[in-house]
C-alpha cells in the first residue's frame, strides 16, 4: 500500500508540473503572438501618418 500512495504521489506531481510548463508554454506564445499583433498595427499606423504606403 506504501508504494502504491509513493507511485500515486510522484504521478500527480509529474503531471502537475507537466501542467505547468504546458500553461507557461502557452503563455509566453500568446504574449509573442499579442506583441507581433501590436507591432503590426504600429506599423500600420506609422505607414498612414506618414503616407508613404
Amino acid at each position: 500500500m506504501r508504494r502504491f500512495a509513493m507511485k500515486a504521489l510522484f504521478m500527480v506531481l509529474n503531471f502537475n508540473r507537466a501542467e505547468r510548463e504546458r500553461i507557461d508554454w502557452d503563455r509566453i506564445v500568446i504574449i509573442a503572438s499579442t506583441a507581433v499583433t501590436f507591432g503590426l498595427v504600429a506599423l500600420y499606423i506609422f505607414g498612414k501618418s506618414t503616407a508613404r504606403w
